[in-house]
């Protein structure tokens, strides 16, 4: 009896369990979630350190370099510090931002492709019984309605 629950359970559709992203592909969901991880926190660690860091540092540098040479002016209250810690934001964000594109190829690598605006965020595989009305609807003339 227990085992024909847990075939019951297995077997429940993805989108009825709790928890799934909302366009699951099951065909599409072939890398391994501690991969995946890595590969995040491997991108979170090395944008930090070899972009954002060094970009903060950079621009906080030579903001304090312009405000003591005068082409900046210091606040009379904080002195030089507002602007230092608005190009230190701007240059670990920058930095952050210019990561993106070393990160996708790595996921590229694995096989996961990127979202774009540009592209339907939805499964672009298509099940058998699907494939088979569409290819009947191509023959009928008629044009299949978008889901």
């Amino acid at each position: 009896m227990s085992s024909e629950t847990t075939q019951q359970e297995s077997q429940t559709s993805p989108l009825k369990q709790t928890g799934w992203p909302m366009f699951y592909c099951p065909i599409s969901q072939t890398n391994d979630a501690g991969e995946v991880a890595r590969i995040r926190k491997e991108c979170k660690k090395e944008s930090f350190w070899y972009r954002a860091l060094p970009l903060s540092l950079g621009s906080m540098l030579v903001t304090q370099g312009l405000v003591s040479k005068g082409i900046f002016s210091a606040s009379p209250r904080f002195g030089a510090l507002p602007k230092m810690a608005i190009a230190g934001v701007l240059g670990f964000a920058i930095g952050k931002m210019s990561y993106v594109g070393e990160c996708k190829k790595k996921f590229q690598k694995i096989g996961i492709v990127p979202c774009r605006p540009q592209q339907k965020r939805h499964c672009h595989h298509t099940c058998k019984e699907c494939e088979a009305k569409r290819r009947s609807n191509e023959k009928e003339g008629s044009v299949p309605a978008a889901s």
